[in-house]
């Protein structure tokens, strides 16, 4: 009697959540293994900061991991060239100067005016993230630049089309 297996109830789980992993190509990818380093510099930034005397801060390091979380699971997805109305990479671009200037404010704050080690250690992943976001905008604008001197001709992101921009009243 105590023989009999249930049915496999784990098979369906599994499938949910390897669809909502990234695949193994995008985790590889450039774009990929900075934004999984974001997500994770930011959680255990927002961990350090939670635990520490330096609470205050614990917003930045929340929604920026929410945010790179976010752009992680759309990006992995495709949901970029699903979505053309949405400007995906200028998106990009905003969170990351804007992360990498107050991740390293707020790091400079932890780690001068607080002296327990878990307000250091989130000012020095603070510091790190602020690197990983600075390399993020900075390859980010390359990929801008490089478009806008193309004219817009390429077919890859950023892919919004010149007619899109025209203004259909000045004819």
């Amino acid at each position: 009697m105590g023989d009999i297996e249930a049915p496999d109830s784990s098979r369906p789980r599994q499938t949910v959540l390897l669809s909502i992993l990234p695949t193994k190509e995008f985790a590889t990818s450039r774009k990929g293994s900075l934004l999984i380093a974001e997500v994770v510099l930011t959680f255990v930034s927002f961990v350090c900061f939670a635990a520490s005397t330096a609470a205050a801060f614990v917003t930045v390091p929340l929604l920026e991991f929410l945010a790179a979380l976010f752009l992680l699971f759309a990006y992995a997805n495709k949901f970029n060239e699903r979505f053309k109305g949405f400007v995906w990479p200028l998106t990009d671009f905003m969170r990351c100067v804007t992360a990498s200037i107050i991740f390293f404010i707020i790091s400079i704050i932890a780690v001068s005016k607080y002296s327990a080690g878990s307000s250091k250690a989130a000012g020095i992943f603070g510091f790190i993230a602020t690197i990983v976001f600075a390399l993020d905008f900075y390859l980010i604008f390359n990929e801008l630049a490089s478009f806008l001197k193309q004219g817009g001709e390429s077919n890859e992101e950023p892919s919004r089309q010149q007619d899109e921009f025209s203004d259909s009243d000045s004819d």
